[in-house]
């Protein structure tokens, strides 16, 4: 389709979406479950969608709530019955977990452009100012004179791309296999002092506690970090591998439903993927899917060299029972430390 028709088949689509099919008054509250970094993001983004929908539809108002935390926490969360209209992860395996349990349907990834995922990230380093330990790499992680910050991974998308980067880059070294993969992220673990369960936990521990020589983190959050919290404390490191990480959005089906709020949980969700909203993710060091909306931005991301989890793990699913479940390789790793 001629990329100029397809934008404006969109951009009415999205207009057709924000207008209320009721012309009766209404007011509209929604929750919205997101991952642990993406609080700012959300300051900025609510608001806009707020004014677009209320000016669609005069005399109807749209209040949105956030819940934060570790993506995997969040999404067991909804499933013990946290009634939040939107899931906002950092892993399609977590709203892979939802569907799974009946609360949103299995084809959630098909229902918006880019498998559903608005933006991207990916796993920086961020290291204290002057970088005292000269880390530049993933193989300085395995010193044993570095430690190193993560949120847990069994409770952190974050820490688990963090994880998967780590053992892949082993992977990739002269020789590298599964064996030597396991041994890497093993020392990589050792160096742990303390898992929080969630991103901004592990920022937490890393900035304000002092604790740690480096910290891994997704790219929004490290330029968070640098440009607001302490420009002057830090510097960020990019290493010569990473991982890429979609942020992916659902509507969860069940609540919804439940709650009569699908038609504005609906356009919400599809407002991810606005000019409007693209620009925003843009502002707060997140990756927009669309591509006009990266190139008008790119001055704001460094070049990485990326794998994804498909690629490189056959896909997430694969990754999670090999490495996160009960007794999987994490917990054989963590029981032995």
């Amino acid at each position: 389709m001629n990329p100029n028709r397809f934008k404006r088949i969109a951009t009415l689509a999205l207009a057709a979406l924000l207008v209320a099919p009721a012309t009766q008054a209404a007011d509209y509250k929604l929750l919205n479950a997101a991952y642990d970094v993406s609080r700012d993001v959300y300051k900025d983004l609510n608001p806009v969608f707020v004014a677009e929908w209320q000016k669609a539809n005069p005399g109807n108002t749209v209040k949105v709530d956030q819940s934060h935390g570790g993506s995997s926490k969040q999404a067991r969360s909804i499933i013990d019955g946290l009634q939040a209209d939107i899931a906002a992860m950092n892993s399609s395996l977590d709203i892979d977990a939802i569907a799974k349990a009946k609360l949103t349907q299995a084809d959630w990834s098909k229902r918006l452009p880019y498998a559903s995922s608005p933006s991207w990230s990916t796993i920086l380093f961020l290291v204290r100012k002057g970088n005292p330990k000269k880390i530049k790499d993933w193989n300085d992680l395995v010193r044993s004179d570095v430690k190193v910050v993560i949120p847990n991974p069994k409770t952190s998308g974050n820490a688990r791309y963090s994880y998967l980067a780590a053992w892949e880059y082993a992977r990739r070294q002269p020789g590298g296999n599964d064996t030597t993969a396991r041994s890497f992220v093993s020392r990589f673990l050792a160096n742990v002092p303390v898992y929080d369960t969630g991103g901004r936990g592990a920022t937490t521990t890393f900035v304000q506690r002092g604790i740690g020589d480096v910290l891994l983190t997704f790219e929004n959050e490290v330029q968070l970090i640098t440009s607001e919290f302490a420009a002057n404390q830090f510097e960020i490191v990019v290493p010569s591998l990473s991982v890429r990480a979609d942020n992916p959005i659902a509507v969860v089906d069940r609540v919804v439903d439940k709650k009569k709020t699908r038609a504005v949980a609906e356009a919400y969700a599809k407002f991810h993927f606005s000019a409007a909203a693209q620009d925003i993710f843009a502002k707060y060091g997140l990756r927009p899917s669309d591509p006009a909306a990266l190139a008008r931005n790119a001055s704001r991301f460094p070049e990485v060299k990326l794998f994804t989890v498909d690629e490189a793990f056959g896909g997430w699913e694969t990754a999670h029972k090999t490495h996160f479940t009960d007794g999987g390789v994490f917990d054989q790793i963590y029981l032995k430390q």
